[in-house]
């Protein structure tokens, strides 16, 4: 017989001083249905302990009375009195099913309850319960026929699911929490599911990713939002989704573990089970849909197809065939993930650019690699590259790793890249989160020198007005790209000729400083203004802009700079070591850096003092400072 794990002692509310009525009807009522069980007498008091246990809003009775009512239904489960025959065995199920289900309903409130002790026990005893029924079902179906496939209670599963998603308010706490209704799944209850059940067993696995997409088309406008987003907080932390056929190996419920027939030898039309959601009819099964497109895509399906026959297809496999097929794990995933990003319309704005950046930041690792086609998300992807910000940023490294690992073709990639550089991207929270995407999108060797150069001067344009810490960055990142593409050393090497009206004013190895008002009186033939990255003719222009920054008023940002003037021999800068300044790591770093030699001040170097103070004689101050004169109060 399972059981519950050994429980630790759980802190609850402080016990009464005097052993509660409640707790003592409850002790009494499991005494009397356990005799009754064994000795095949009535259930009627099974009732009473329900109704208790529903009515108390003492958590300290609530835990007594979830545990008593768990170990009664162990034993009415294992009993068998669940599978009697007979019209009056029908009607003893009923009843006894009929209690069961409103147990279940409360303890799937329960997992919103203020009390933790609570939640966790509610969703531990419910999955208790989902491997009993699970196991008497598959008991009860091969005593009738001994070729029966193992079950899973799937009209009992919905049940977690939908309270897991959905968040009911507390039955214990409805009266004074009504109207709390659509709160989000407590973390406790999320980490709990997430790493005893949904990350280790494969069974629990499979059967939430296909029962949530079935829910997901059943909801409300008023009930969707919520369950996106507690949906998406679960699939976002799922790292463990097997790569290989030879990780399904952990199994809930164990009689599913057992080896099923091969595809296409013994599946019979008993085979699947009746509350799984699957339709009968093959045409309309969602699961030929992945069949089709992994035939197109995968060369090695015609040589298979020649020995396994079309009872290979994943529409054609029982529940317990798919639990060991990897493809089929893989498209539950994928379907799953497709009905989350359809659903993001139901949220409002905010919530909906929140989501959508979870998702991003796991797109490209924690679910890419397990969509049965990963092009199926392209559509998504390039909306919110359209979006802009840091949605839109995320969007490009997700767009880029499709191109990249799967082959999309996505033309215009750059010149979306291109569009983020605005005159806030310098600004932003997320301009390190840019850097370093644009390094990874400009790597290649073999991009066009148009495209590069027209990067690395609108950034050097854009560096005009930007704060200290966003040069300090830019400048290793320009570096590093002209490095790595010597077809763009011009841009700092051109002089300005006197027979062509050029942009390229200055040149960095210069040993004698030009007169940077000649900058300005030359025409830059980069048109800062054109969208598209390969006709800005910024290969004909120079990076002037950063020469400029040689008088910086920051000592870093001057001192930095000066790598262009010298020869192109040290190794590229690691850009993650400037990605991190602010404001306050340059003031910091400046407070603490050791001064070699004191600052010449004004007042030295006047002989008189800089900042008088009331009372002092007229003739030390400077005549027509204004500063002196604001300065005496």
């Amino acid at each position: 017989m399972h059981s519950l794990p050994p429980a630790k002692r759980r802190k609850l509310s402080p016990p009464p001083t005097k052993p509660s009525p409640s707790l003592k009807q409850i002790a009494e009522l499991e005494s009397n249905l356990t005799t009754a069980i064994s000795s095949s007498g009535s259930l009627n008091t099974l009732d009473d302990l329900v109704t208790v246990t529903q009515r108390s809003r003492d958590a300290l009775v609530v835990s007594k009375g979830i545990y008593s009512l768990y170990r009664v239904f162990v034993m009415i489960v294992d009993k068998g009195m669940l599978n009697t025959k007979g019209e009056e065995g029908r009607v003893v199920r009923g009843w006894i099913w009929e209690r069961l289900s409103g147990y279940g309903e409360y303890l799937v409130g329960l997992m919103t309850d203020d009390e933790k002790a609570l939640r966790t026990s509610a969703l531990q005893i419910l999955f208790s319960l989902l491997k009993h029924l699970s196991s008497a079902s598959t008991l009860s179906e091969k005593a009738n026929n001994a070729k029966a496939q193992p079950q899973f209670h799937n009209a009992y599963f919905k049940r977690i699911v939908r309270g897991l998603l959905l968040c009911p308010v507390s039955p214990r706490l409805r009266n004074k929490a009504e109207g709390e209704g659509g709160r989000q799944l407590d973390a406790d209850v999320r980490d709990q599911f997430l790493d005893t059940w949904l990350s280790v067993y494969d069974d629990i696995r499979w059967f939430f990713l296909r029962e949530t997409s079935n829910l997901m088309m059943s909801l409300n406008q008023n009930e969707k939002p919520v369950a996106v987003e507690s949906l998406v907080s679960l699939l976002e932390r799922l790292t463990t989704f097997p790569t290989d056929a030879s990780e399904l190996n952990a199994w809930w419920v164990e009689e599913l573990g057992s080896k099923p027939p091969k595809p296409g030898k013994g599946a019979t039309e008993d085979d699947e089970d009746p509350s799984s959601g699957v339709p009968d009819d093959a045409e309309d099964d969602w699961r030929k849909f992945f069949d089709e497109e992994r035939e197109a895509n995968d060369p090695t399906t015609k040589t298979k197809s020649k020995k396994t026959g079309p009872a290979a297809r994943l529409h054609t496999l029982t529940i317990h065939q798919s639990l060991h097929s990897l493809p089929a794990h893989r498209a539950v995933f994928t379907r799953a993930w497709l009905f989350v990003l359809q659903q993001l319309s139901a949220l409002d704005a905010d919530s909906r650019r929140r989501v959508s950046v979870r998702i991003l930041n796991v797109m490209h690792q924690g679910v890419l690699p397990h969509l049965t086609r990963p092009v199926l998300v392209m559509d998504w992807v390039a909306s919110c590259v359209d979006y802009g910000g840091a949605v839109g940023l995320l969007g490009l490294n997700t767009l880029f790793v499709l191109m990249r690992e799967y082959n999309l073709d996505y033309p215009a990639f750059y010149t979306r890249l291109y569009a983020f550089l605005d005159r806030d991207i310098l600004h932003l929270k997320h301009r390190a989160r840019f850097f370093r995407m644009a390094e990874l999108f400009l790597s290649s060797t073999h991009l066009p020198a148009t495209i590069l150069a027209s990067f690395v001067k609108k950034l050097a344009r854009l560096s005009l007005n930007a704060p200290p810490a966003a040069i300090i960055t830019l400048v290793p990142f320009t570096y590093n790209i002209l490095k790595r593409h010597p077809t763009l050393m011009g841009m700092i090497h051109r002089i300005a000729d006197a027979d062509e009206d050029m942009g390229g004013c200055l040149r960095f190895l210069c040993p004698v400083p030009h007169d940077l008002s000649d900058v300005f009186l030359c025409a830059d033939p980069f048109d800062v203004n054109e969208p598209n990255p390969t006709l800005t003719n910024a290969l004909s222009s120079s990076l002037w802009e950063l020469y400029t920054h040689r008088n910086h008023y920051h000592p870093a940002v001057s001192t930095l700079v000066r790598i262009f003037e010298e020869a192109f021999t040290k190794p590229s800068y690691g850009l993650e070591d400037f990605l991190d300044h602010t404001y306050a790591t340059l003031f910091e770093n400046e407070t603490k850096g050791q001064v070699r030699k004191e600052p010449v001040v004004e007042e030295d170097e006047l002989g008189m003092v800089a900042f008088p103070v009331a009372g002092m004689d007229a003739n030390d101050r400077r005549e027509g400072d204004v500063i002196s004169e604001l300065w005496c109060f």
